[in-house]
């Protein structure tokens, strides 16, 4: 039974039909009961869940997480889902492979759900500057910030990770480290390749050369961390201190580093990149450049709204990180490790 069958029934329009299902004041009281009898003879149950998914739909936007096991995206989350709530918006979570095509599965999710707005929590500089063109929708790219991207719905929210990396490396130069290893992800992750530009640049600007052969490949998990800590390990690598581009890579490079009976931080500093809650409870509480997580989720969601209901340009906001000092640094010892 359908509202066409109760219109057949009771000589309404299915306007009417649907005006009284949803308790609309322009229908005569008379018409109002003479449906509404007909609907309990016949038993009819309005399907009021579809109606409320389209409502939520209509008010709804997603959230794409580039990174299933990135714990600074979970923390992120956490503040956009509440701040996209204060503007009456439900959001949407779509996690995908720190290695997939958000392009491809942000097209899926507009002929699927058709969102107002979409947040990228991550992606590949190279796949929006290839196939965005092909998002109408209002859109915020967070966590990264790049002068290559120029599209009229496309805003970005970041820090500047070149002048974060400068800034976490410089600080372990004023220590008095030299030899110093960086762990993070490939050339093709916009944020990495900048962590890793910034971190040759402060060696650089103090007179150290960038040793290739100290630069460690992880994705942003523990796992991978751990593995490519025991790869350099296992390779004899000389180093007194380490600049992972994530705390999670930090926490996995310390783990490795304990089980190969080292101790953090007097045989080797680490200093960490993202400030995820777990940095500060961590033994030693982990040294980090603190991304403003609140912050960046607020302006993103503010940005956001307004292309959607007022039909603002798209912005580019850079905000400051901060460097968190923790207990994971200190002076080397004046030997590198062997």
């Amino acid at each position: 039974m359908t509202i066409k069958d109760i219109a057949r029934i009771s000589g309404c329009s299915v306007s009417t039909i649907s005006r009284v299902i949803n308790d609309r004041p322009d229908v005569r009281p008379e018409t109002k009961e003479h449906v509404l009898q007909i609907m309990r003879e016949v038993g009819f149950v309005p399907n009021t869940n579809a109606r409320q998914l389209k409502i939520q739909q209509s008010r709804s936007v997603v959230f794409v997480v580039k990174g299933t096991q990135n714990m600074f995206f979970a923390d992120f989350l956490v503040h956009l889902q509440r701040v996209v709530g204060l503007y009456g918006y439900s959001g949407i979570v779509s996690y995908l492979d720190e290695n997939a095509n958000e392009m491809e599965a942000a097209e899926k999710i507009l002929r699927e759900i058709k969102p107002k707005g979409i947040v990228f929590l991550g992606g590949s500089v190279e796949h929006f500057r290839q196939s965005f063109d092909q998002i109408t929708i209002p859109a915020v790219l967070a966590t990264v910030v790049s002068e290559e991207l120029s599209f009229p719905n496309l805003s970005m929210v970041g820090v500047d990770d070149h002048a974060a990396a400068y800034q976490a490396v410089t600080s372990l130069i004023a220590l008095g480290h030299r030899q110093i290893c960086v762990i993070g992800g490939p050339a093709t992750s916009h944020p990495s390749r900048m962590r890793r530009l910034g971190a040759q640049q402060a060696m650089e600007d103090n007179g150290l050369a960038f040793d290739p052969r100290l630069y460690g490949l992880s994705n942003y998990n523990f796992e991978s961390a751990y593995n490519t800590m025991n790869g350099l390990l296992a390779r004899r690598a000389q180093f007194t201190a380490v600049f992972a581009m994530s705390d999670v890579i930090a926490i996995g490079v310390i783990r490795a580093l304990a089980s190969a009976g080292y101790k953090v931080p007097d045989d080797v500093s680490v200093i960490g990149f993202d400030g995820i809650p777990m940095s500060r409870f961590c033994v030693p509480a982990l040294a980090s450049m603190v991304q403003p997580t609140e912050e960046m989720a607020t302006r993103c969601v503010e940005l956001l709204i307004r292309q959607i209901e007022h039909g603002a340009p798209a912005q580019t906001v850079v905000l400051a990180p901060a460097l968190q000092e923790g207990e994971s640094v200190r002076p080397p010892r004046g030997a590198a490790l062997v």
